[in-house]
């Protein structure tokens, strides 16, 4: 129906005869600056009411009209109001000793792209004189590119067979509001072409907000306006011109409403402004639709911030990190933004109360530190570990075979060992190593400290208390939250408001250019690999092989934060990804985690973009077999079978209550281990086979990084795993770049899925439930019973970090 709707006017304007007429389109509308599909969204629906389907937030215009002696003398006047969607418009008008009262009630639905509406209209005083009737109206809006906006209107009498159809003409040479070239024409039931009066102009943005419209009618009068916009706010004036250049009237407006680009900020509010961000809860990727108000998402606080700062009004970036719980990846994100931010010229502030080390990394970026009196840091640097159940398995009557066969595979080693082996606390020391010496480096390069005095502070001291943290230099004030405004103004020297995130320029203006802007879709992988659980690798597959049919998403970001699982899942999503970048980009932004079957899915990305202590690579296959060893008989359970194939049996044993788990009943003979070890291994050849090739590496390269060692992002990009060290924002940037998009072009992110969900219904009925069945351990033992003797690429929680 959508694009059928200016066929269905056209078709309606032509569809009867009859020789009434409609009041002249220009005389009725003389409040409009341009055609209503070329600037400003017209009289917000009154004249064409797709314009309401186009509207960034509610929007109020009262305009009058005078002689021209008095600008508060008002003759004739109009009000017009809308809401996305809904709009309502009274103008009252004279003629002489006459005077009519026209009202409107707008709806408009729609795109960017595409819109259309219907209204109905109705007058009252001396219509009937005036050959006022009631209306119903059609209107499109139709913008197909950001140089082209068309508009089609069709007025239908509901008391005649009178109607009337406008084609509006918009186009913009540079593809910006800088100038605008409009024309319209108006054509009536019988009326010749060649009659249909019409009109022309242009709309010349001449400061920021500011524009210049000049419209010629081909009756030869004219009208020259001024439109100016303060940001919610805004005033215009426009004067009318007679066929014989004589100034007949002026009219005035005003309006309130949405944000719109304005010359104010930049030169009369710049620098006055600061943001509050209070970062206190879980930071995630996603959140719940209801009752999840604790809720921060990462994507929200890194736009926030870059927001911030091209926001000309803002000078400051004020921080509070009280009771934050944040992932040490996350955290460095959210520092490397705010070093944008403070590159661009704005102050970060930051107030802590009591931080470990993850919380002080991301801290130490701030220009000004702020401890509350009673508050304390805690600096003791980093571990990495896990619990060994071998000895409870043991006592519980459980055994568990590990089939290890590649040298730093470790996932198995929490059920088979009561230690950590050799290579893995090699590996795990490398990557705490690396993780380290980034703080390290980035706390030192920030607090002006040496090397030495941040190892001292780790081993000799590692509490602070308030009056050592200042001494130190940790810290550069004690005060509470309370009293920041006071900070905010020592350090800036000067007394600011503050401003929400949700009113910067950024987040609070509408899209400038017309049409739909590009696209780029930020896909999520988050989660174990499964086929209907975690990365929900079934589903994910059908959203990159529909991102690689659909035309308007230019680019797909795939942001992986996932320790792998189970390989079939993993090779789904990797396969979709591969023909998904076939036909446009695919950037993997990869999280706090994307090693073993998380590197998997991510390694046919057109470009791998880790943060520095993200865990990559665990290029391996481990598998187990866990089985009864006396676990029934203490318990008093029996299980018993038929089978019938030799090795029918396997796998199969008593199920324990609750957690639902089967045990099989018997080790695997000799002759089985060995056909499980050929799998766990032609899986492994598969496996770097797959990562040569998504990598254009060779065999031999990939297996000399791979037997699943873990990397952090910047041992990664030292070995080819990883090609850029940055976060979501950076593969962003990239993503435009490979899209061939420019850097400041307007894009629409499209985030896949948007949320977790309504609401979280188990968590709430069943936490301790919740919280069992989500155990790390628990989860490896629940998926070697489910997937007995199958290759599992998998690295445990533990072998990297977690929310601090």
């Amino acid at each position: 129906m959508k694009y059928g709707l200016p066929l269905w006017i056209l078709i309606l304007m032509y569809s009867t005869s009859g020789s009434q007429s409609i009041p002249d389109y220009y005389t009725r509308n003389r409040f409009l600056l341009t055609p209503p599909a070329a600037f400003e969204e017209g009289l917000v629906g009154f004249t064409n009411p797709a314009n309401l389907a186009l509207l960034h937030k509610p929007e109020l215009r009262f305009i009058w009209s005078t002689d021209g002696s008095e600008a508060l003398s008002i003759d004739d006047w109009g009000f017009f109001s809308g809401i996305r969607m809904l709009g309502f418009g009274v103008q009252r008008q004279h003629f002489g000793d006459l005077g009519v009262t026209d009202f409107r009630l707008s709806t408009g639905f729609g795109s960017k792209r595409f819109a259309w509406g219907l209204a109905y209209g109705w007058s009252s005083g001396d219509q009937n004189a005036l050959g006022r009737e009631k209306l119903i109206s059609a209107g499109t809006i139709f913008r197909p590119f950001r140089f082209l906006s068309l508009g089609l209107i069709g007025n239908f009498s509901l008391e005649s067979t009178a109607k009337e159809g406008v084609a509006e003409f918009g186009v913009r040479p540079l593809g910006s509001p800088r100038l605008t070239l409009f024309a319209d024409t108006v054509l009536q039931k019988d009326m010749k072409l060649s009659d249909a009066p019409w009109s022309a102009g242009a709309a010349l943005q001449v400061l920021e907000g500011i524009h210049l419209v000049g419209r010629y009618f081909n009756s030869e009068a004219f009208t020259l306006g001024l439109a100016m916009n303060f940001g919610n706010n805004g005033v215009s004036a426009q004067g009318h011109y007679d066929a014989g250049s004589n100034h007949a009237f002026n009219t005035y407006g005003l309006r309130a409403g949405g944000t719109k680009p304005s010359v104010f900020p930049t030169h009369f509010n710049k620098e006055k402004r600061y943001v509050p961000l209070a970062l206190k809860g879980r930071i995630d990727y996603l959140n719940y639709v209801l009752f999840d108000s604790k809720a921060l998402r990462l994507i929200e606080i890194l736009n926030d911030i870059q927001a911030a700062s091209e926001d000309p009004r803002v000078a400051a970036i004020v921080l509070n990190l009280s009771s934050m719980r944040v992932l040490p990846e996350h955290a460095w994100e959210i520092r490397a933004q705010l070093q944008k931010a403070q590159q661009a010229g704005k102050k970060v502030i930051t107030f802590i109360d009591n931080a470990a080390m993850t919380t002080y990394h991301l801290a130490s970026v701030s220009d000004y530190l702020v401890m509350d009196p009673q508050g304390s840091i805690m600096m003791i640097g980093y571990a990495l570990g896990r619990t060994y159940l071998k000895g409870t398995l043991d006592k519980l009557g459980l055994g568990f075979d590990e089939w290890r066969f590649f040298k730093y595979k470790s996932a198995a080693e929490s059920l088979s060992r009561d230690s950590m082996s050799e290579a893995d606390r090699q590996q795990l020391q490398d990557y705490v190593d690396d993780w380290y010496e980034l703080t390290r480096s980035e706390v030192c390069e920030a607090r002006k400290l040496t090397p030495d005095k941040f190892d001292e502070i780790i081993n000799e001291e590692g509490y602070f208390m308030p009056d050592i943290a200042i001494e130190i230099g940790l810290v550069d004030s004690l005060a509470r939250w309370s009293a920041i405004d006071g900070i905010i103004k020592s350090v800036t020297g000067k007394k600011m408001r503050g401003i929400s995130a949700k009113k910067l320029l950024a987040n609070a203006l509408p899209q400038q250019s017309w049409g739909a802007a590009p696209k780029i879709a930020v896909v999520y992988g988050l989660g174990i690999c499964a086929l209907d659980e975690g990365i929900k690798a079934r589903w994910l597959e059908h959203v990159f092989l529909g991102l690689s049919r659909n035309n308007t998403v230019k680019a797909v970001v795939f942001r992986v934060d996932s320790p792998g699982g189970d390989g079939m899942a993993s090779d789904l999503v990797a396969e979709a990804l591969r023909k998904c970048s076939e036909s446009k980009p695919v950037i993997v932004s990869q999280g706090q985690v994307a090693g073993s079957g998380g590197y998997w899915i991510s390694m046919y990305g057109d470009t791998i973009v880790a943060g520095p202590n993200t865990i990559t690579g665990s290029i391996g296959v481990i598998g187990g077999w866990l089985y009864d060893k006396g676990l029934s008989e203490k318990l008093g359970m029996t299980s018993d079978l038929v089978k019938r194939g030799e090795h029918a049996d396997l796998g199969r044993g008593v199920t324990l209550p609750y957690l639902g788990l089967q045990i099989p009943a018997r080790n695997l003979t000799p002759e089985e281990r060995s056909r499980a070890e050929n799998i766990i291994k032609q899986f492994y050849e598969t496996f770097v086979k797959k990562v040569a090739h998504g990598r254009n590496m060779s065999v031999d390269e990939v297996k000399d990084i791979a037997e699943g060692h873990i990397y952090s992002g910047i041992s990664g990009k030292e070995i080819g795993l990883v090609d850029e060290i940055g976060g979501l924002f950076t593969a962003i940037a990239i993503a435009k770049q490979r899209a061939r998009l420019k850097p400041d072009e307007e894009v629409q992110l499209i985030e896949i899925p948007k949320n977790k969900g309504l609401f979280n219904l188990k968590e709430k009925l069943s936490p301790i439930n919740i919280e069992i069945k989500e155990n790390p351990v628990i989860q490896l033992i629940k998926m070697v019973s489910e997937r007995p003797g199958q290759p599992l690429p998998l690295m445990l929680p533990g072998t990297y970090p977690n929310v601090q």
